[in-house]
């Protein structure tokens, strides 16, 4: 007998990866997603409730109708830069909207939670790689939502008898291995969908944020983790709870880390395309180097990311790039 999962914000980008995994597996999974940034041509292995997390009363709706065993919460905005311009739309929906989640949760007695957090709730380091016990300080709102909704989370814990799994991904990349969902935002801001698309010429120019970073070649290090591995983190911490696992909290990463530049030279490799490129002046808040320590989410529930060296995540994003023209 197939086992619900209520997987929020399942016809995004990751969470559309996860529900594949979970069909894969003999779970059912039921999106609820509000399709604001989700694309329900996402949905292919469950079906779709299409609602809010701010009304309460669709999701104990929905919560009745299919008795899930377990809560997979991935819906948020998650533009750092529109969370500073507008920070009233961050708060509301990401720690409102979760708070409402997790009364609901409460109300129809459901125990079990897995949350997509941000590496962006550690703000800038003291130092990397990056463990889950190091400073939570960050720079933005919508950090300080991931991070409001964690306290939340782990208030609820406490007093309520929630188990929880919270999930602190760094730099989600790479697409289906099967070319079936892949990374398609509206506006687009992730680093590896936009170097791709000046190869398609779909952009002029890449954009690249300060070159006198202290690293080997003055651009930003980042550490980039496959979709799929970030969905096989799911899956892991599902199966962490359904065998009695408490609440806890692992880093999500490839544990090495990718400057802005080696990722050009890898993806001319790629596609065999040259990439403009314009050099311009550093953002505000970007630290020169993140990567995660994810040694502790390999030791306690045996993870371990198989599609995260670049030419992989390179390869499946410009096979569901050039299907996107």
């Amino acid at each position: 007998m197939s086992k619900n999962v209520l997987v929020i914000g399942g016809a995004g980008y990751i969470g559309s990866h996860t529900c594949k995994k979970l069909q894969q597996l003999g779970y059912t999974p039921i999106v609820y997603d509000n399709l604001v940034h989700g694309h329900k041509s996402s949905v292919k292995w469950g079906p779709i409730e299409v609602g809010d997390l701010l009304d309460f009363d669709r999701l104990s709706e929905v919560f009745g109708k299919y008795k899930p065993i377990s809560i997979i919460h991935f819906a948020a905005y998650a533009y750092v830069g529109e969370s500073v311009l507008d920070p009233s739309k961050y708060y509301r929906n990401n720690v409102v909207g979760s708070l409402n989640l997790l009364d609901a949760m409460r109300v129809n007695k459901i125990k079990s939670l897995i949350f997509s957090s941000s590496c962006a709730t550690y703000g800038i380091p003291t130092r990397v790689p990056i463990t889950e016990d190091a400073p939570q300080i960050p720079i933005n709102p919508y950090g300080t939502t991931k991070l409001t909704v964690e306290k939340m989370i782990n208030d609820f814990s406490h007093a309520y008898d929630l188990d929880c799994v919270v999930l602190r991904y760094f730099n989600a990349a790479g697409a289906d291995l099967d070319g079936e969902i892949g990374e398609n935002h509206l506006p687009e801001t992730h680093v590896i969908p936009l170097i791709l698309q000046t190869a398609l010429k779909k952009r002029e120019h890449f954009y690249i944020f300060g070159n006198d970073y202290d690293t080997p070649d003055g651009t930003c290090i980042r550490d980039y983790v496959h979709v799929e591995d970030l969905a096989q983190a799911h899956i892991s911490s599902l199966k962490y709870l359904e065998g009695g696992g408490s609440s806890t909290q692992y880093n999500i990463g490839n544990g090495s880390g990718y400057s802005v530049r080696e990722l050009v030279t890898e993806a001319e490799r790629v596609t065999q395309e040259e990439i403009s490129l314009v050099i311009a002046e550093r953002r505000v808040g970007d630290p020169a180097i993140l990567i995660s320590d994810s040694q502790k989410i390999k030791n306690e529930l045996g993870w371990q990311p198989e599609y995260s060296d670049i030419n992989t995540i390179l390869e499946t994003s410009w096979r569901w790039q050039k299907g996107l023209i």
